[in-house]
């Protein structure tokens, strides 16, 4: 038994002609009538009585309709909805996000994808790396965009921009001098994403320089919040770290300043997938928005980051 053949039964009871049905389906009368035929051999019993100008259905025929009109309505209904996924009219955008987002992709993000894709649902988590890392590995998330470096077992990786970290203080002392490692594991440090201190990257790259020179980078004040760190640095508690879009954005104190690092050090942001994942039509959508956002700040008065991957890097990374 297949769905054709289903189809043309239903279209038959319904037209009560095997014309009539062919003209629903868009086949040709004979090719009806083989269907159907070809079906009633597999149950070995009429569905239609043929005497007279219409068709009857028998009690096998009365039998069989209300399950081949449930087969037929769920196939077209399946059809309809991976047809609306595929065009976006359906389906649901997971994306992760780093927590810095918006000091790069000013425009909401969310707003833009529903104004173009009313009918998809979006799942947008906003997180440290490390955590949309473990979301896209375990498939709770089906992409992200997150600063490297991070785990890259089980990921695809493509770097989209890059931004550097900056040294910020309220002690213009301080700043006269790009600070190497030593002196910032002798400084007053304050440092942010504090649940995060072992797997955040920027963390991760200042302790890696700190082991080289046999020594450990432990901050007198650790919070969760970027804006925090800055806010308590403002007020001469000690001195912290920040990515140079933030210090554009409306989270960065006066009173502040920064200098580069002796041995400079960058955020790269980064898309990432599970490796080999073929993402649904809404990610990637999801994905090219963020990618278009990203420019779109770069382009503006505030963009401080160096664009690494273009169009086609991101259409090859999508598949």
């Amino acid at each position: 038994m297949t769905l054709a053949q289903l189809e043309a039964f239903v279209a038959a009871a319904t037209g009560q002609t095997f014309t009539a049905a062919a003209a629903e389906l868009g086949m040709s009368q004979p090719a009806v009538s083989d269907l159907i035929r070809r079906l009633e051999g597999e149950f070995g019993a009429p569905l239609f009585n043929r005497s007279g100008r219409s068709l009857v259905l028998t009690a096998a025929g009365e039998e069989l309709l209300p399950y081949a009109e449930q087969t037929v309505f769920s196939a077209k209904q399946g059809t309809e909805a991976v047809n609306a996924l595929l065009s976006l009219g359906g389906g649901t955008a997971t994306f992760g996000l780093l927590r810095n987002a918006d000091f790069y992709i000013r425009q909401d993000l969310a707003k833009r994808f529903r104004q173009k894709h009313p009918q998809v649902r979006i799942r947008l988590v906003g997180q440290n790396s490390a955590e949309t890392v473990s979301d896209v590995v375990a498939g709770h998330l089906e992409a992200g965009l997150v600063t490297l470096p991070v785990e890259e077992d089980h990921l695809d990786v493509l770097p989209l921009a890059r931004d550097e970290v900056v040294y910020v203080s309220a002690v213009p002392e301080r700043v006269q001098t790009p600070p190497d490692i030593v002196a910032m594991c002798n400084a007053p440090m304050i440092l942010y994403d504090a649940h995060y201190a072992q797997t955040d990257p920027a963390r991760i790259q200042l302790s890696a320089r700190a082991r080289l020179r046999g020594l450990t980078l432990n901050p007198g004040i650790e919070v969760e919040y970027l804006s925090a760190a800055l806010s308590l640095a403002a007020d001469g508690f000690g001195d912290t770290i920040a990515c140079r879009a933030a210090l554009e954005s409306e989270v960065f104190p006066r009173g502040l300043h920064a200098v580069s690092l002796a041995e400079p050090m960058f955020d790269t942001l980064a898309l990432i997938k599970r490796h080999g994942q073929l993402l649904s039509p809404a990610t990637k959508e999801m994905a090219r928005l963020a990618h278009s956002a990203l420019i779109d700040h770069q382009a503006s008065d505030h963009g401080t980051a160096e664009l690494l991957g273009g169009a086609h890097d991101i259409e090859a990374f999508l598949g």
